[in-house]
């Protein structure tokens, strides 16, 4: 009886083994699952996978259209790791929906542009003009910001990254706010004079943030991008080698000649 007992537990030991053996090969081998939303940030990660693919690393994309999913995905582990916002985004979406995905690299910088259909500069401006902007916490106070720099508007606390239009300390010409989903802005563009559009989105509409924008955040912005993950797999060496591939001369090289200064790097 003690002989056949120990033959189960060997049994049991060596499949336990197995399995998990079995279990690490199968996470070092599948596809690196990222997401990141459509347009520049997509088009970026398409090259790094396309180089990953020569160095071994399969690397499967998954496309957002806003700025919710790509975190909440990434949380649920539906996603090893995401590449679309900057840290102060991350750092108010954790706080608010009590998540803790961290920051592993940064990425590119995507300068905020103010755009009209109407106005060729913002001194043009006229007493209760309509401007859009982001309605998301950091997004919104970007654009405030940039507007601040424009001499559009004065803000009471220039350091504060959760600024909103009830942070307006002087409006000297009564400019009406319209607050949208991010994605939306663009597409106001018929409705008011101005809008301040995240540079994803303004390419998605047609636009060359370096050629249509009428005013623009500096190259040297501090709003970078990162790739982000959670602390669970933040070590993963599949994850390691993307940063590698993102970070490499090759990749600054494309950025730079797909985008010809609309996208900047920032690394």
């Amino acid at each position: 009886m003690k002989k056949i007992l120990f033959t189960l537990l060997s049994m049991i030991l060596i499949f336990s083994l197995l399995t998990g053996c079995s279990s690490k090969e199968n996470t070092a081998s599948s596809p690196l699952r990222v997401g990141a939303t459509a347009g520049p940030h997509e088009q970026i990660v398409e090259k790094v996978k396309e180089i990953a693919k020569t160095k071994g690393l399969e690397v499967e994309i998954v496309s957002f259209n806003d700025y919710i999913q790509p975190n909440v995905q990434l949380y649920e582990k539906q996603l090893d790791l995401n590449s679309y916002q900057h840290t102060p985004y991350l750092d108010k979406f954790n706080k608010d929906h009590h998540m803790d995905l961290v920051k592993l690299a940064s990425t590119v910088n995507f300068p905020m542009g103010i755009y009209s259909n109407q106005l060729k500069s913002l001194d043009e401006l006229k007493e209760g003009d309509k401007i859009s902007l982001p309605n998301d916490p950091t997004n919104e106070a970007r654009a405030l910001l940039l507007l601040q720099s424009a001499n559009v508007i004065k803000l009471k606390d220039t350091k504060d990254l959760n600024l909103t239009i009830k942070d307006i300390a002087e409006n000297p010409k009564n400019i009406e706010f319209i607050e949208l989903d991010a994605p939306m802005v663009a597409h106001s563009l018929e409705d008011v004079a101005v809008a301040a559009i995240n540079t994803n989105y303004a390419m998605q509409a047609g636009f060359s943030p370096a050629d249509d924008s009428i005013f623009i955040e500096p190259k040297d912005s501090p709003w970078v991008n990162i790739i982000a993950a959670r602390p669970d797999n933040k070590d993963d060496k599949r994850i390691k080698q993307f940063i590698e591939i993102y970070q490499s001369e090759e990749m600054k090289q494309f950025i730079e000649d797909i985008f010809g200064g609309s996208v900047v790097p920032g690394f």
